[in-house]
């Protein structure tokens, strides 16, 4: 009884004291023991959207890793703990046990310490089957996994320039990453403790909202046809005359002739979007000095073991901007059909027009070159186009006037951004003449597309009005924005910003065009794929300083000749060939691309094959379609096996017009000048024919020259800058300026 007795006093002098702690301590206790417990914040990060093609494949995609996380203070509560958890993680993730050793020795109470970032899933679940086992996982401690999304690519190369990429951050960097970065972003989640009036701990979750998605439409079968095809022309032209790449640059865009939607774009050289500093993709490419000019070298591996870190950022930065967009040169003869179609609309020619072509044409000071330097005497407009005649569109530029002449070429979009969805588009306003300083002579030259410079896609968007009876669509890539749920929240419907030509205008100048290809004395003949009838337009634009040998070659065609449904540009700058001045190097490409997207896009054949195009296309295994249920085998062919129509005439263009005579009202013939390279030597180096006398090489196909001279004179320059070429193209920062 006493004992109990006691025993009772104690409990109640224990309650005593509680009930004092409570009354008089009770908070501050609380908070003590509150402050002990875990509870934090963390981030729930949100899913970049995904970028998707016109056929539903990904091209670019989000997928979920894991960070993974050391929190110290939990390790190392018990020091059993440390030894079998380091081995874990090195067995797991290939962690260096010494450096954790180390940081858990200098930041014992750390909490938050990144171990390995970005780790897929297969690596964190065998971490966490491990931490299961009543073994091994029993003195596994402090490991925990953050979320993440990693950008990925799962076609590697395939449409880089379009697409882009996105930094570590997730901040989209070039192309459709960079121009849609806002709407491809969403807004992170998170989830969070804190005390309640209760003074309980509760947890509270915000869902992360996840990026939208880009449908876009470029087609990704089209893509890999071009993609596939500049790169057999590098592997075919890559050290053929100059250590370096097939080309400085090649390009490629195909779009819709009626929407402007790009179907395709693509140049070469190009690069692994998921690995995106690979220095390999570097080498032949043209070596960048510190301003971002070319130095007329190519990066050899020598090179670019020598390179310091600004250095090689300089160059990735030139790789990785897309030429079809952010590059300027001068055009060439592919501006040619824009000068004929300004004169027409403004009533300066009527089309049928005579001009007598010796060679040259004295403007001012300077004598101006054509390409086919023997004169092909009197010839037609079409004739001009057909031929590539300089002497011809420069009389056609004199008649339609300076004034008129710049106003038409900013109606085409000369000079001016076209706005088209992808980042990094050059500005080419201080490229082009004005009404105030253009002259004679460069009225002369802008006529045949040279002394300006322009941007690939404000050819080929300007090029389709042209042809589609003169309505300038904005050039675009994404057709529709819809949720990471699916549902469409924004479709981007074909926009058309001006009316450049009348229809009439716009027939006659595919009719002109169509002769560039069909016509005996096309300059491109050789851009017709096997079965099937295209226009369009050859080019070829010395570069600066004049005289140096070097050329951009390009050709810019539609089908089918008949009714326009695509547009296709290619260009080559600067072939690697002792003789650049061919455009073969652009027609080859563009009959390559073409025989396979026609049949893709169910184009249907309307010319009969010859048994060597019926062979080219069996070997491509491509399906022969007639559309008329013609025999192949009856059909006469020439050399380059194109149909020969037996009421053609022989010695005239098919198709060609007659003239309406010389100013004197007869009616003109033709030069037999012109046909004085057919007696030349063939050059057994270079396989052209070589002038003995002056040593120029012709092309033994065409006739036209392809070495040895120059159409302008040497001082020229660029309208009002006093810069050449070279510089132009590669001024514009590959990442624009906010706004631009």
């Amino acid at each position: 009884m006493v004992l109990f007795l006691i025993v009772l006093l104690v409990f109640a002098g224990l309650s005593a004291q509680l009930y004092l702690i409570t009354r008089d301590n009770g908070e501050e206790y609380k908070q003590k023991v509150l402050s002990q417990q875990e509870y934090d914040s963390t981030t729930i990060p949100f899913k970049r959207g995904n970028i998707v093609d016109s056929n539903g494949t990904i091209l670019a995609v989000s997928n979920k890793v894991y960070n993974v996380i050391l929190d110290t203070k939990i390790l190392m509560r018990k020091e059993e703990n440390l030894e079998p958890t380091l081995e874990a993680l090195r067995k797991c993730f290939d962690i260096d046990t010494a450096v954790v050793r180390n940081y858990i020795a200098e930041h014992p109470n750390s909490s938050y310490y990144v171990l390995a970032r970005r780790m897929e899933y297969e690596k964190m679940n065998a971490f966490q089957e491990m931490t299961k086992d009543p073994e091994t996982g029993a003195n596994l401690r402090g490991v925990w996994f953050e979320d993440e999304y990693k950008r990925e690519y799962p076609n590697g190369r395939l449409a880089c320039d379009v697409i882009g990429f996105t930094t570590s951050d997730n901040v989209g960097t070039y192309g459709l990453e960079e121009f849609y970065n806002d709407t491809l972003c969403g807004t992170n989640g998170r989830e969070y403790g804190y005390l309640n009036e209760d003074s309980n701990l509760e947890r509270t979750t915000i869902p992360a909202r996840d990026g939208n998605n880009l449908h876009i439409a470029l087609d990704s079968n089209i893509q890999s046809i071009i993609v596939k095809h500049l790169q057999a022309f590098n592997e075919e032209f890559k050290d053929a005359y100059r250590p370096g790449n097939a080309a400085e640059h090649v390009g490629c865009i195909i779009m819709e002739v009626n929407t402007s939607r790009i179907l395709g774009m693509a140049e070469y050289p190009n690069y692994d979007l998921n690995d995106t500093r690979n220095k390999d993709n570097l080498i032949g490419m043209p070596l960048l000095d510190e301003k971002g000019f070319r130095t007329g070298e190519s990066v050899t591996q020598e090179i670019l073991d020598g390179m310091d870190d600004a250095a090689m950022y300089q160059q990735l930065n030139g790789l990785w901007k897309n030429y079809c967009i952010s590059d300027t040169y001068e055009p060439g003869s592919v501006a040619k059909p824009f000068t004929v179609a300004a004169a027409l609309e403004a009533g300066a020619i009527n089309g049928t027009e005579s001009f007598n072509c010796e060679g040259s044409l004295m403007v001012g000071d300077h004598e101006i070159s054509c390409h086919q330097t023997f004169g092909d005497g009197y010839i037609t407009v079409q004739q001009g186009i057909e031929r590539s005649c300089n002497v011809v569109l420069m009389n056609v530029a004199f008649k339609l006037g300076k004034e008129q002449f710049v106003d038409y070429q900013r109606l085409f979009g000369m000079g001016l951004k076209t706005n088209i969805d992808l980042a990094g588009e050059a500005r080419t306003a201080a490229t082009v003449y004005t009404k105030d300083n253009i002259g004679p002579t460069d009225l002369a030259t802008n006529s045949f597309g040279q002394s300006f410079n322009a941007t690939m896609i404000q050819m080929i968007t300007g090029f389709c009005s042209l042809i589609n009876g003169g309505y300038y669509y904005e050039p675009h890539i994404v057709d529709k924005i819809t949720t990471a749920d699916g549902a469409t929240i924004e479709n981007i419907m074909p926009r058309v910003l001006k009316r450049t030509i009348s229809q009439s205008t716009s027939d006659t100048v595919k009719e002109f065009c169509n002769t560039v290809v069909s016509g005996e004395k096309g300059t491109g003949k050789t851009a017709r794929p096997a079965g099937y009838m295209i226009g369009g337009k050859t080019g070829t634009a010395e570069t600066l300083p004049r005289k140096n040998g070097q050329y951009v070659v390009s050709f810019m065609g539609y089908a089918p000749a008949d009714d326009p449904q695509i547009a296709i540009y290619v260009v080559v700058d600067r072939p690697n060939a002792f003789a650049q001045d061919d455009a073969k190097y652009a027609t080859r490409i563009v009959r390559a691309v073409l025989t396979e997207v026609l049949p893709y896009l169910n184009i249907f054949m309307t010319e009969e094959l010859s048994d060597k195009e019926r062979e080219e296309l069996e070997e491509l295994k491509i399906q022969i379609r007639m559309a008329d249920g013609g025999t192949p085998e009856d059909a006469e062919t020439d050399e380059e096996g194109n149909p020969i129509d037996p009421e053609s005439p022989e010695g005239t263009a098919e198709g060609g017009e007659e003239g309406d005579g010389g100013e004197d009202g007869t009616q003109p013939e033709e030069s037999q000048a012109s046909d004085v390279w057919k007696s030349f030597p063939k050059d057994p180096e270079t396989g052209y024919l070589k002038d003995p006398d002056t040593g120029a090489l012709y092309d033994p196909e065409l006739g036209t020259q392809v070495y040895g001279g120059s159409l302008l004179g040497e001082e020229e320059t660029l309208p009002g800058t006093g810069e050449d070429t070279e510089e132009k193209e590669t001024e514009e920062p590959a990442e624009p300026d906010e706004g631009e």
